[in-house]
């Protein structure tokens, strides 16, 4: 008796083609993907998320349900007190006097280091910018000490510093946030650099650009999304350092609102709630600093990915 060929068991299946399974492959590896970054996020998110959540809570609440409870009243009174006794609009100030000057120093100097080791050839080149990178190997701690006793012995004019020194001054931290910021800088604008066609300086020296009219009018201009990218991480990396503030600036009228938070809190009694609006207060001006050029970051950090 023969078997008819239209039979479920003789219908035959097609195989899969190489794009589904490539396609059935990267759906399973995205999963994975996808829940890492969840927990990440979960983990990064918490603690912004519980500092705000018990700065919107007064400290007698706070004291008699305890930090990890859910009681209110909620209310926006923590951030009025703590703009008022922090002197925040101060201390922004100084932030911006800090900030500013480092920043642009930093990427202006960085500029012209990467330029002259990315598009000439000279003996010292790769040695320079080795240099510059191993620097931001050594940890800041390291050059505590050296520094406050280097500036400590470094005179100045009592119209330029008060303290006839470089200690209790903005320019000892825009000193040390430029140096300690401009190997990164370097290193990340001199292969951006090196990525730029060499036809262009060629051209320019042909026509008889000087070497500065290279930099300013040919490369810096096609070096705009980097610049602004590494603009905006020196920007919230800069406002957000603690450490060289802390050590170098005594005087609590000229520091900036990362180490001014401290006036919070007090001699015996510290208010939590009060500290983390304070924090809270202290974060704003990143958020809008990364909102604001988030465009021009992603830009400049993606810019070339695509490249063979």
């Amino acid at each position: 008796m023969s078997t008819s060929l239209t039979s479920p068991e003789n219908i035959s299946h097609p195989l899969p083609t190489e794009t589904e399974r490539v396609g059935s492959t990267v759906g399973r590896r995205h999963y994975g993907t996808h829940l890492f970054l969840i927990v990440m996020s979960i983990v990064w998110l918490v603690p912004l998320l519980w500092t705000v959540y018990t700065s919107l809570r007064p400290k007698e609440a706070t004291d008699k349900y305890g930090y990890w409870s859910l009681h209110g009243p909620f209310g926006f009174s923590n951030f009025t007190k703590a703009w008022k006794q922090g002197g925040f609009s101060h201390l922004f100030m100084n932030s911006v006097y800090i900030a500013i000057p480092s920043v642009i120093l930093t990427l202006a100097l960085a500029s012209m280091m990467a330029f002259a080791v990315s598009r000439f050839t000279w003996k010292f080149n790769l040695t320079l910018l080795v240099m510059f990178t191993a620097g931001n190997l050594l940890p800041p701690q390291v050059l505590a000490a050296p520094l406050f006793e280097m500036f400590k012995h470094t005179s100045l004019p009592y119209s330029v510093s008060d303290s006839g020194t470089l200690l209790n001054t903005y320019y000892s931290v825009i000193l040390v946030d430029t140096a300690f910021q401009i190997g990164f800088c370097t290193f990340v604008l001199s292969n951006y650099m090196k990525a730029l066609p060499m036809d262009l300086t060629e051209a320019a020296m042909v026509d008889g650009a000087s070497v500065w009219v290279q930099y300013t009018r040919i490369i810096l201009p096609l070096c705009r999304p980097a610049v602004a990218a590494l603009g905006t991480l020196e920007v919230i990396w800069i406002y957000n350092d603690f450490f060289w503030p802390l050590l170098f600036i005594t005087d609590g009228s000229r520091q900036p609102v990362t180490t001014g938070i401290n006036n919070l809190q007090g001699q015996f009694l510290s208010n939590y709630s009060l500290l983390a609006a304070g924090a809270t207060l202290t974060v704003i001006p990143t958020l809008v600093i990364y909102f604001a050029l988030q465009r021009q970051f992603v830009a400049g950090l993606t810019l070339g990915a695509s490249k063979g």
